[in-house]
């Protein structure tokens, strides 16, 4: 009779999941032995930058994601990455051990009296297998709860349930398949047409999840059908539209009141594939506009059941707009023509306005890289310059948690390795994460990383503003020379001056990971 561990290894690589992103603990060697050799462990040096790495891996690829932490103490390490991941609809299968069955009642070292509720309501499932035969389905619920609800999940396994025998009914569990069938039927298709079909002024807000399933291009041809203006929802984790399309208005303000500004003489706002909305800066008004209605199409039914306004349809937005782009009056096909960026500013003493660098990105790099941003002081600086017009352009850390983008920057180049991926970091984010290079420098992953060195947390001397508290300590942070902390995890690294040395040094080639330091002024989000 098999055991648990070997049934649980064949389950993983029938689903797919032969990629292990990890940072093992002794709860989780017993699961870890007799690895397959089809299968591939990446090692995370923190648990922070191992969620991050499977989190930018698993939206890279689209498919869910193993992820193996240390019981309690390593899964809290690591549940401010999974904050991001929540936020980015990410499929991780979050698997940790825990102690052996007998030990658990009487809270040894290393055991979790309640596994699941140190996850919830953070995950979409979590829970602990009631006895050793169970693992196996439990772990199929863990795979395809991740897969449908596109949210993580979370497994507690005892460490000696994995060379226990499977019992007779465990390998059932190896046939299995869950899909998911999100089409509106006859009546729901035949309303959304008619109330986009009677609107007189209709404006589309896109979501990350449209870009995340692979709708980016037909979202460009619904648009231009509608002749619509395009937002994106706020807080936006990937991009679903080329921003330097001419009905491209931006990525919406995450405040109330300016929201419901932005929509004034629309009669309906189409949303697709995003909640309504992820507010941020509270700043109070009307939800939407007088004579205004919002519609709101998503996979994710409790981002429908928790919106304050508007009507909601819980199903794939990418069967609504196959189902939009048949009924709608689409114009003759038309030459689109993309709006130019204005020129960079420039900095000051001896350091580049953040414009500068993006614009160098922009002229320099191919047009498919893959960007993983977190550097939220230059935001408006991004969106200002860089034109992006692929699926996969842009990935952000969408849950506010710093840490995400080195590592996610090393798990996207691990998932896409056919496409360049440049990781814009600023110097604030950058020591949540900085472990990750480690691990870039182990797989020898081609990924740029062009640090944004200004020596203080930008985004939040703003909001100190904002709050009005501009007295705040621990808003700066000098003294830190990433190009030699790099060097020592064994990545190639230099400090660039000028423009020009900089998209010289961008167009150099590189087969391995390289980081880019570079001064450059503070900046405020939305300057």
């Amino acid at each position: 009779m098999p055991t648990v561990r070997r049934l649980a290894h064949e389950l993983l690589e029938r689903q797919g999941l032969t990629t292990i992103f990890g940072n093992p603990g002794s709860n989780e060697l017993p699961f870890l032995a007799e690895l397959p050799e089809s299968f591939r462990y990446v090692l995370g040096l923190h648990e922070g930058a191992v969620v991050g790495m499977a989190d930018g891996y698993a939206q890279a690829t689209g498919r869910p994601v193993l992820v193996n932490l240390h019981a309690a103490s390593g899964t809290g390490n690591g549940m401010g990455a999974l904050t991001n991941a929540v936020s980015s609809r990410t499929p991780l299968v979050v698997v940790a051990g825990q102690q052996v069955r007998p030990a658990i009642g009487v809270e040894a070292n290393l055991a979790i009296p309640d596994p699941s509720a140190l996850l919830r309501p953070l995950v979409g499932w979590a829970g602990e297998p009631a006895c050793a035969e169970d693992v196996p389905r439990a772990l199929a619920q863990a795979i395809f709860e991740a897969d449908l609800q596109r949210k993580p999940t979370y497994l507690s396994v005892p460490y000696d349930d994995w060379a226990a025998e499977a019992g007779d009914n465990a390998a059932a569990v190896l046939g299995r398949g869950v899909r998911r069938a999100g089409v509106p039927d006859e009546d729901q298709a035949r309303w959304l047409a008619e109330q986009v079909g009677a609107a007189r002024n209709p404006a589309l807000v896109l979501g990350g999840d449209i870009d995340s399933i692979g709708r980016f291009d037909d979202a460009v041809r619904l648009a231009e059908a509608l002749d619509a203006p395009v937002w994106a929802a706020p807080s936006l984790f990937r991009l679903p539209f080329p921003n330097r399309h001419p009905l491209f208005r931006g990525v919406l303000p995450a405040g109330i009141a300016p929201i419901s500004a932005a929509f004034e003489g629309h009669d309906l706002v189409l949303v697709l594939g995003a909640p309504v909305f992820r507010y941020h800066e509270y700043v109070p008004g009307s939800y939407l506009p007088e004579g205004t209605r919002l519609l709101q199409v998503t996979e994710d039914a409790s981002a429908a059941a928790r919106a304050p306004m508007g009507e909601a349809v819980v199903a794939d937005p990418g069967a609504v707009i196959d189902l939009l782009l048949k009924v709608v009056d689409a114009p003759a096909a038309r030459p689109t023509s993309y709006t130019t960026p204005p020129e960079a500013r420039s900095g000051e003493h001896g350091r580049l306005h953040p414009e500068q660098v993006f614009a160098a990105l922009r002229d320099v790099q191919p047009e498919d890289t893959s960007y993983v941003v977190e550097s939220t002081s230059t935001n408006s600086s991004w969106w200002r310059q860089m034109d992006l017009r692929r699926q996969g352009s842009y990935y952000f850390p969408a849950g506010g948690g710093l840490g995400f983008g080195l590592p996610a920057s090393v798990g996207v180049a691990l998932g896409r390795p056919d496409r360049p991926v440049v990781g814009v970091i600023g110097d604030g984010s950058a020591n949540y994460g900085i472990t990750a290079l480690w691990t870039a420098a182990q797989e020898r992953v081609p990924v740029t990383i062009v640090l944004l060195r200004n020596g203080t947390y930008g985004a939040l001397r703003w909001f100190s503003g904002v709050l009005g508290v501009p007295d705040a300590p621990g808003l700066d942070i000098p003294g830190l020379d990433f190009t030699r902390i790099a060097e020592g995890y064994g990545v190639a690294a230099r400090q660039v001056g000028g423009v020009d040395e900089l998209r010289a040094a961008l167009a150099e080639d590189h087969d391995g990971p390289r980081l880019l330091q570079v001064d450059t002024v503070p900046t405020a989000p939305n300057a």
